[in-house]
């Protein structure tokens, strides 16, 4: 039994036992567990040791695989912090939990000097510049860069984007691809929301974004924000480099044919500023390949004489920011690059062939290219939920190009071609010979582009999920553009010419036609040539406004955007505009499910829009020069955009086990796309003509597997379908679309297309101080004629200098209309980096060496043997199959960064 007094005690024990279990119910009820992979931000390497505090002082400790699981006292959205010896602290927002199970996050901290009790605030990204999101973008980090863009003879971040979903093969040497079957001419670059005009080397063979000058890469090929505009294909959104705020850094890289450094300097903690230079230096390697050429009977490697000027690159960059206060930031950009490379050459016609030919031909090439840009910016957010954004800056880009050759060869009359002619006639050549016209071209292009540019941004957080967003942008740009093009070897078949043309041909050739009628593939040269001095002007006034709503358990998103670009474009003494271009886009994002077995989550993406853009080439449109939809008056003439419809559809699942796969599909109808019809046969100057009726059908889909950041492997598997035809009602003969020619009246594959592109992108980590990153792909031909094998002689006629008619022999080989394609390419990269030991984590070092194309040492695709147009002889060299460089590029480096 039990007194009183002993009952009264035992109620009071149990009543205190309640007590706390009611008080610590919460605590039961809603802890929560999450897990934190701690990593060096440069390197990848997981931080053993490495201390994360909760806000109560409670800490946790990272494994030797860098994760800890912590426990968190509530739902809620909290703020942690991360310390490790010899890094810069860093603080973390933990958003709040919207679905069960434990939550994954990693933190990368940042090599710093010694710790003080200064925290380092982890921001958000403003919305639309670094992320990845299904249906609209593929974003590529810093990280990424380093293992896919800092490869081989050049690195250029460029090499990255070629390995995502959606891009189409381009070579090598070729920066500008094409976009889900767009033009590759129409995807448009943004530095820091500054439009560029032509960010490209070497005629856009390489693209001016160096790796270590960019923190991210986007590229928009869905239906992006309607912040952005321009495209009809794809947007390229480059975010540069930040300086460190509170530590002095350098960085070094030395290579088989470039040398780079960066110094970042702090300004009084509260930003900083960052100077970047690049050099390369072929001239030794062209140097050094033209003393092996001496003592070498290789004639590929002959042609390396030929360069007189050594392709080279220089460029400089200056990226600084300034926090004035923790709601008002300040920015600025600055860059200037040139490039150029230079060729001369002579072939003695008699030194290659073993009968009477004599002659020589020369080739002279000049290129050179310099541009630069300054911007400069401000964000502010004057109230909590309100962020304002101004951006300017002003650029330009000078390019002079000059190209010459000059073919002259004298060569006797073969039996096989005088079986063409008459008896007669054969009878007065047998045993001649003949000298062909002094065939040459002559090519200069002068050119200069100025663009001023200024747009203000805001976004405006509505609550409740909603946020509102507006802008505008002024575009000025200013075009400039000297033309001299002389073509003394344009060939004309008789059967083309109008009995008008014919009628006012010289009397000489008047004289030997009616002996030659009938005679196949008789043709005439007539000397053909363009030339203008033009100075247009342009305002592009664009403007957008867009409502983002996001469900508080994120299971339902949505965007609706309006865009409206217009623009006025003016000339010496012409003015004509576009009607406004409305662009409205929508974005439907659906979360199907969250934790279920092995899958994170699983969700769909829908989303169509419009988009538009302008033709480069209407940049130097001059109405004494071109003509202009058909219309003979300029006030008659209709100024177009292109456009485009697209319409998305996409899934991503995600797995638990850090995988991710993601496809989409994708139909985009091309309308009033610009392109040029050139008459060649009504008088010596060759008269352009624009045309806005140019159509064109898309569709495809594309496909990645990735495998996210992890100890031993990572890095994804893409593959890319293209469907495209392209259409130009007016193109009766040969048609201009954003610069490949196309003589085709109906339906057509664009020069540019591909069935089929995949990449395997793999980076293999046997140890922490190894790396081996490997890119391989496949990549169908793009389409071409097939051809007769059959090689046979022709007539020619032209007129000496002495008004005499001279008749040529000349060789060819028909082009069949069945259609074929190029030989499949098959690109293989593969860079070995060590990392040695670092004990006292200030310093970071790389060493690598690296292959490109490795392939081609097994893998040599035949095209169409080559033969001598004038003697009718084939070649002893076969042409190769496609455009990829016949041998593998390799090259090693040592990078250093403290």
């Amino acid at each position: 039994m039990f007194s009183y007094g002993s009952k009264g005690r035992i109620l009071k024990k149990y009543f205190t036992v309640i007590c706390i279990l009611f008080f610590l119910h919460p605590v039961i009820a809603f802890a929560r567990d999450i897990e934190i992979t701690v990593e060096d931000e440069d390197l990848a390497w997981p931080l053993e040791g490495a201390v994360i505090i909760l806000r109560g002082g409670v800490q946790f400790i990272c494994d030797e695989d860098g994760i800890a699981r912590v426990t968190l006292p509530d739902d809620r959205q909290t703020v942690i912090s991360i310390t490790y010896p010899g890094y810069e602290p860093l603080r973390m927002t933990i958003p709040a939990a919207d679905v069960p199970g434990v939550q994954k996050f990693t933190a990368a901290l940042r090599l710093g000097g010694v710790m003080t009790s200064q925290e380092l605030v982890l921001e958000a990204a403003r919305p639309e510049t670094s992320e990845t999101k299904s249906g609209r973008s593929v974003a590529i980090s810093e990280r990424e860069l380093t293992r896919t863009a800092e490869i081989g003879i050049l690195e250029d971040v460029m090499n990255s984007v070629k390995l995502l979903p959606g891009v189409g093969y381009s070579g090598m040497f070729g920066a500008m691809p094409s976009i889900r079957g767009g033009d590759p001419g129409d995807l448009t670059a943004v530095l820091d929301g500054f439009y560029l005009e032509r960010p490209y080397y070497w005629m856009g063979s390489v693209s001016i974004f160096d790796p270590k000058m960019v923190s991210s890469a986007r590229l928009s090929h869905g239906v992006f924000s309607s912040r952005y505009g321009q495209t009809t294909s794809g947007l390229l959104e480059v975010t540069s480099k930040s300086p460190s705020v509170t530590e002095t850094e350098l960085e070094a890289a030395v290579g088989t044919s470039a040398a780079s450094v960066n110094l970042s300097l702090p300004l009084s903690g509260k930003g900083g500023i960052l100077f970047m230079g690049k050099v390369t230096y072929w001239d030794t390697l062209v140097w050094a390949a033209k003393g092996l050429a001496q003592i070498s009977d290789n004639e590929t490697l002959q042609e390396i004489n030929a360069i007189s000027t050594a392709p080279y690159i220089r460029s400089a960059a200056v990226s600084a920011n300034y926090r004035f206060t923790p709601d008002l930031e300040w920015r600025l950009n600055a860059f200037f690059g040139a490039d150029g490379v230079g060729a001369e050459a002579a072939v003695d016609y008699s030194q290659m062939t073993a009968d009477e030919t004599e002659g020589v031909m020369e080739v002279s090439a000049d290129y050179l290219n310099m541009q630069g840009f300054l911007i400069t910016g401000l964000t502010a957010s004057p109230a909590p939920k309100l962020a304002l954004r101004f951006t300017g800056g002003a650029g330009f880009m000078y390019t002079l190009t000059e190209d010459y050759i000059n073919n002259d060869i004298t060569a006797p009359y073969n039996e096989d071609f005088l079986e063409l002619l008459p008896p007669f006639m054969a009878q007065m050549y047998r045993g001649g010979t003949y000298t062909a016209p002094n065939i040459n071209a002559e090519v200069k292009l002068d050119t200069t582009i100025i663009n001023i540019q200024g747009r203000a941004d805001a976004d405006i957080d509505l609550g409740r999920g909603f946020i509102a967003a507006f802008g505008v942008q002024e575009l000025y740009s200013v075009w400039k553009q000297f033309t001299d093009v002389s073509l003394s070897f344009i060939e004309i078949p008789v059967s083309s010419l109008s009995p008008e043309t014919v009628g006012n041909l010289p009397p000489g050739l008047l004289y030997i036609l009616p002996y030659l009628q009938g005679v196949e593939g008789l043709s005439i040269i007539m000397p053909r040539s363009f030339s203008g001095d033009v100075k247009n002007h342009g305002f592009t006034t664009s403007a957008y406004t867009l409502l983002e709503y996001t469900s508080p358990n994120q299971r339902f998103g949505t965007e609706l955007g309006l865009r409206l670009d217009h623009l006025y474009f003016m000339g010496k003494n012409f003015n004509m505009m576009t009607k406004p271009a409305f662009n409205p886009r929508l974005n439907i994002d659906i979360n199907i499910f969250k934790n279920r077995g092995y899958f994170d989550s699983f969700s769909t993406t829908l989303g169509t829009g419009l988009f538009s853009s302008i033709n480069s080439l209407l940049s130097f449109f001059d109405p004494d020069q071109f003509g202009i939809g058909g219309n003979s008056e300029i006030e008659d003439v209709e100024l177009k955009f292109n456009r485009s419809w697209t319409s998305v559809i996409g899934f991503k699942l995600d797995f638990l086990s850090k995988y991710s796969f993601n496809i989409e599909g994708y139909y985009k109808r091309i309308f009033d796309r610009g392109y040029i019809t050139a008459d060649i046969l009504s008088s010596s100057e060759i008269t352009p003509t624009f045309h806005f009726d140019g159509v064109g059908n898309v569709w495809g889909f594309d496909l990645q597997l990735q495998k996210m950041e992890s100890r031993f492997i990572d890095g994804w598997i893409s593959y890319t379908f293209t469907w495209a035809k392209y259409l130009d009602p007016s193109a009766g003969g040969e048609g201009v679309s954003m610069g490949s020619v196309d003589t085709i009246e109906n339906w057509y594959y664009p020069s540019f297309h591909r069935f089929h592109n995949c990449n395997i992108v793999l980076n293999i980590k046997p140890a922490q101080m190894f790396n081996i990153a490997v890119r391989f792909g496949f990549a169908s031909g793009q389409e071409t004629n097939k051809v007769d094998n059959r090689i046979y002689p022709y007539p020619v006629l032209y007129i000496n200098n002495e008004d005499e008619a001279v008749l040529v022999q000349k060789y060819r080989r028909d082009t069949l209309e069945e259609k074929t394609r190029t030989a499949w390419s098959l690109p293989l990269d593969i860079k070995f980096s060590f990392f040695p030991v670092n004990r006292n984590r200030r310093t970071n070092m790389e060493i690598y060496f690296s292959g490109e194309n490795l392939l081609s040492v097994v893998y040599k695709p035949k095209g169409n043997p080559s033969f001598n147009e004038y003697t009718g002889r084939e070649e002893p060299d076969v042409s190769s199959g496609n455009f990829d460089l016949p041998i593998p590029m390799v090259s090693f480096g040592f990078k250093w960064k403290y």
